[in-house]
Formats: C-alpha cells, sequence, structure tokens
C-alpha cells in the first residue's frame, strides 16, 4: 500500500470529475456486483462457512496494483486503473468490514465470539489500507526524486511479499491444503474469470470505451489479495480465512493474461476516448 502511495497524486482522485461514467460504473460493479456474484457463487456451491468468509473478504478487497501491469501490456486506461486503486483503497476501508461483517453474521463460521470487525478492527483495518497509501503520497509530494527512486525497489519488494504471503497461508494450512484446494480451486477459479468479463462487459453495456473497459476488466479481476491475507491474519487472527485469497493470489495471473489476450485479438483499430 505504500508503493501504491508512491505512485499517486492528488491528480488522480480529480480523474472521478473527468471521467465520471468510467469511473463510477467500475466502481459500483467492484464494490456492489462482486459482492452479490460472489455471494451466489459460495452459496450455490456449498462451501465451507470458513472458507465462504475468507472468499468474501476476498471480494470486497480492492483492485491490486499488478492491475496496471496487465492494463498497460493490453493496451488498457493505465491512469484509469492508478485512479480506480486510488479511490476503491479508500472506499475498502468503509466497504470490506461491512461485507466481512455481513458474511460472519449469515455463513455463522465456528471461528470464536471475536471474528468480525468490531469498531478496534476497523481500525486496523484503517491502519492497514489507508496510512500507508497517504504515507507513500506523502513521501511522493514532498521528494518526488525520492520517490521516483524508490518506486520500483518497492515495487520488487511487493511482489516478493505478495509470493511469501502466499506461501506462508498455504503452508500454514497444509495439512489440510489439499482438501481446500478441492474446496476452492473451482470457486476461486470461476470467481477470478466473473471478476474479468464483468470488469469489461457492464462498463462496455454502458457505452464506456475500449481502453478503458479493459483497464475495468483488470481493475475487477485482479484483487488485492496480500491485503486479503494480511486482514485474515492480522486483524481476524485465522489462517483459514487467507485460503481463498492465497489460492487466487496464485490463479488470477495467468488468467488474467488468457483473457488479457483474448480481449487483445478484439481490439477495435480506433475507437474515440469515452469520458462523460
Amino acid at each position: 500500500m505504500f508503493g501504491l502511495g508512491l505512485s499517486l497524486t492528488v491528480g488522480d482522485f480529480a480523474r472521478i470529475a473527468r471521467e465520471p461514467r468510467a469511473v463510477g460504473v467500475a466502481l459500483a460493479t467492484q464494490i456492489l456486483l462482486l459482492p452479490a456474484v460472489c455471494f451466489a457463487l459460495v452459496v450455490g456451491s456449498g462451501l465451507d462457512p470458513v472458507l465462504a468468509v475468507g472468499m468474501m473478504l476476498l471480494a470486497a478487497s480492492p483492485g491490486g496494483t499488478t492491475a496496471n501491469l496487465f492494463s498497460h501490456l493490453f493496451r488498457g486506461d493505465v491512469a484509469l486503473n492508478i485512479t480506480l486503486t486510488a479511490v476503491n483503497s479508500v472506499i475498502a476501508v468503509v466497504t470490506l468490514p461491512v461485507v466481512v461483517n455481513l458474511a460472519v453474521g449469515w455463513f455463522a463460521p465456528p471461528l470464536g465470539s471475536s471474528v468480525g470487525l468490531q469498531f478496534d478492527k476497523i481500525l486496523q483495518v484503517f491502519a492497514i489500507v489507508l496510512v500507508p497509501v497517504v504515507l507513500g503520497m506523502l513521501v511522493r509530494r514532498l521528494s518526488p526524486a525520492v520517490a521516483a527512486r524508490a518506486e520500483r525497489p518497492v515495487r520488487i519488494l511487493s511482489a516478493v511479499v505478495l509470493v511469501l504471503v502466499i506461501a506462508g497461508a498455504l503452508l500454514a494450512e497444509r495439512e489440510d491444503l489439499g482438501s481446500y484446494l478441492a474446496d476452492v480451486g473451482l470457486v476461486t477459479t470461476l470467481f477470478c474469470l466473473l471478476s474479468l468479463g464483468a470488469g469489461f462487459l457492464v462498463p462496455r453495456l454502458f457505452r464506456v470505451g475500449y481502453r478503458q473497459s479493459v483497464a475495468s476488466a483488470f481493475e475487477i479481476g485482479i484483487h488485492n489479495s496480500t491485503l486479503a491475507i494480511a486482514v485474515a491474519l492480522t486483524v481476524l487472527g485465522d489462517e483459514r480465512l487467507a485460503v481463498p485469497a492465497a489460492v487466487y493470489g496464485v490463479l488470477m495471473f495467468p488468467l488474467a493474461a488468457g483473457v488479457g489476450f483474448l480481449l487483445s485479438r478484439r481490439a477495435p483499430t480506433r475507437e474515440p476516448t469515452v469520458t462523460a
């Protein structure tokens, strides 16, 4: 999240006013549609209550910064990705606790009476999500040269952290890993493909430009699984809740690459940018 902040300026948030349709449709898809799709998947599949809450935690997490890279590779609107990641990371401070608490209330997982995001845990989410972003933005504001030099090493470190937290979450549950993969492998694959598809198709239905729709697809399909794992482990305190995000973190990159390849083959040769 600090690395994300190094890449952001206040102007990135101003894009909401310049391109309200693209931003609004993408955010509505991610904040409203995805949790509903995820809920239908976990209920329909009869998923274990603990894993079901873990899936809802994943669905409520904002887009990951790797979406920018995929958007760049497959000719999406990278600037829109940056704006969506910034705005959704701020909104997630509110929406993530709401979705998790609703999921805990509905699925009633056997995790103990303290599980859920009460006020003190919401403050922890705030600290994990928003404080590092603001600090990164301050560094860029006060010293752009330092931010520019630090951005690449921090991005590499973020990738290493992603690998380590996924490995750690899977290792912590190694005794039940086989059954977890059997339980959530199909669900996470379907959720990833539906996220990527909805991220592209819903904006197109609302006549958002092609490049912006590609950006939306990756922003919505590539979740910040590291954040979901961090919340599961440090805030909710249960490794089992991190398993869906860890499995998703492994699967989403090849799936996103495949979808990006398909989208690139259907890309129009010329299309005006829709900004209203």
